[in-house]
């Protein structure tokens, strides 16, 4: 598609939206100039669906973000194009400066500086060298993929940059296409940062519940209900850990990757990608635009220079053991005397300062080795960083543009919208299903898992508790629909987070795998549909009727996506039928 089939397609898309909600939109735009009549109504999913919509129909992911924050700016300035294309810069302005956003960039670009040096130096085809010998078949390069999680467990964002970059080179060789790579690599990192008891999410999983616990015990009362709240929230933790076995999406998504890889069955487009790649098509679709452009001639190593594995090896270790004494050193640090346990350290430590220090000491040990060694003068290690990090680009403004359209749903009530719908009367078997509906749609729209729990767990835990869930908590009644709802929010969260285009975690499983971020979207959305109705139908709802205990529910959710996969999978090495 050209640039003006897209514009054209964009105009008609906003245009048509606009038009259909005009009556309203015109109300509630004189309810106030400043567009606030617009917050938690239906109207504030118009911006997210415009930019997810556009994206999946043009390919044309930058211009279809930058439109959805355009519209959502509109909506806050009273319809002037001019104010509305002011507003969207201060939303883009204010989603750069954010200091953790910046932490994730400068980590970003660090990383890819190093994996430069790394490529560059011949560390990467080394490592590749020392690979080919374990890893002598596809089926044998997607284990050791999706094992390499279990390594870099304790952070998502550190899990998915790392494992992309370090094992593309591997995966290419054995012609597995990128989007396989991109899903194995997204598809197991939020997870076990959502279920791992030593991760960097477990501090703020614990203080949502504590906290939502805890204001809803200030504001009954009732004496006696109180105190069982207060209790409730002393004990966050122990109610965190119970509600793990609820946690059906998660771990069943970690087992769905694991299954495709031992059955050699594939589905949708995820079958078309690898029979690409498998029959020589190329590990990416012909005419994609990665995420990042591995292909720049200061990233392609010297020729008669040695290719050590060591070279690569040596600065991902350094990160990955900087970021775990980063992450002891800042949770330890902020601990009162007397607390203490590897688990309350690591919720309490500084993930992105731990990333920053990661990465620069990666950075820096790359740099060493290849100078060191007379592999690299010092200012082709330099060129090298600074190649890396320019095949970094796309991909971070990609990012910036996903925060900024995060920053207008907030602005325009998104969150609170779909949150609001879990307000109305309806029986309480079946408020943690339709919770992680609400959680997934939400996680969809905004891009954020984080975010779409800091909106949701207020909002679930009191309503779970009025309704009559987890009175006197552990052993009380209802405790498992308590449970069940706390743990829909975060599966629902990473669910929607796994689906959306506009996911920071998408755009960096992307970003780290080369892979075009709409390739990736469209072949990773099926199985996560998948997962995610399964976890629904076997797990979600019978374990809130206590029905089966939740274990039932995984062991039940797993037999039927293996049937799922022995009967319309297929394998992608395989010829055709017919």
């Amino acid at each position: 598609m050209n640039a003006k089939q897209w514009l054209i397609l964009f105009v008609t898309a906003a245009a048509s939206l606009l038009i259909l909600g005009w009556a309203d939109l015109h109300a509630f735009a004189e309810a106030d100039d400043a567009g606030s009549g617009f917050y938690g109504t239906w109207i504030s999913l118009i911006p997210p669906l415009v930019a997810i919509g556009l994206a999946l129909i043009t390919r044309e992911v930058v211009l279809s973000l930058f439109a959805g924050i355009w519209i959502g700016a509109l909506f806050l300035v009273g319809f002037n194009p001019l104010s509305g294309t002011a507003e969207s810069l201060d939303v883009l302005i204010v989603a750069l400066v954010n200091a953790d956003h910046i932490a994730i960039i400068v980590f970003s670009l660090l990383l890819g500086g190093m994996v430069g040096v790394m490529s560059r130096g011949g560390g990467t085809i080394g490592v590749v060298d020392v690979l080919s010998s374990f890893a002598t078949t596809r089926k044998k390069g997607q284990l050791f993929s999706w094992g390499s999680a279990l390594f870099i467990f304790f952070d998502d964002y550190a899990n998915t940059l790392i494992r992309g970059n370090a094992l593309r080179p591997m995966t290419d060789r054995l012609q597995i296409s990128r989007e396989k790579l991109a899903y194995i690599v997204d598809s197991t990192a939020a997870p076990l940062a959502v279920s791992a008891v030593i991760t960097t999410w477990i501090g703020f999983e614990i203080t949502q519940i504590q906290n939502a616990l805890s204001g809803l015990a200030a504001a009954t009362d009732d004496p006696a209900l109180a105190q069982q709240l207060q209790a409730g929230a002393d004990n966050a933790f122990m109610i965190f850990l119970h509600s793990l076995p609820y946690l059906f999406y998660p771990i069943l998504a970690l087992a769905f990757v694991l299954m495709t890889i031992v059955m050699k069955k594939e589905f949708g487009p995820m079958l078309t990608a690898e029979r690409r790649a498998y029959s020589g098509g190329g590990v990416i679709r012909e005419g994609s635009m990665p995420a990042s452009d591995t292909s720049l001639e200061s990233m392609q190593p010297i020729e008669d220079k040695p290719r050590r594995w060591y070279n690569a090896a040596l600065p991902v270790f350094s990160v990955i053991v900087v970021a775990l004494y980063g992450l002891y050193s800042t949770g330890a640090s902020g601990l009162e005397p007397g607390e203490g346990g590897i688990t309350a350290i690591i919720g309490n430590a500084d993930p992105f300062a731990a990333l920053l220090w990661a990465s620069f000491t990666g950075c820096v040990v790359a740099i060493g080795l290849v100078v060191f060694q007379k592999i690299l003068t010092l200012n082709q290690a330099i060129d090298s960083l600074v190649g890396g990090m320019q095949s970094m680009l796309i991909a971070i403004i990609i990012l910036i543009l996903a925060w900024g359209l995060g920053g207008i749903t907030q602005e325009v009530g998104t969150g609170t919208y779909l949150a609001s719908l879990l307000q109305d009367t309806l029986p309480l078997a079946l408020l943690p299903g339709l919770v992680f509906f609400i959680a997934a749609v939400t996680a969809f729209s905004t891009g954020t898992s984080w975010g779409t729990m800091a909106i949701l767990f207020p909002v679930v835990v009191p309503l779970s508790v009025a309704m009559g869930a987890g009175v006197g908590f552990a052993g009380g009644e209802n405790y498992g629909i308590l449970l069940g709802a706390i743990s829909s929010v975060m599966a629902g969260a990473v669910f929607g987070d796994h689906c959306s285009p506009i996911s920071d975690t998408t755009v960096l499983s992307s970003m780290s795998s080369a892979c075009d971020l709409i390739d990736h979207v469209r072949t990773q959305l099926p199985y996560a549909l998948v997962v995610a109705v399964v976890a629904l139908l076997v797990g979600e709802i019978p374990a809130s009727l206590d029905f089966i205990h939740p274990v039932w529910g995984l062991i039940v959710g797993l037999i039927i996506l293996y049937l799922i996969l022995k009967f319309y999978g297929e394998n992608p090495e395989e010829k055709r039928n017919g």
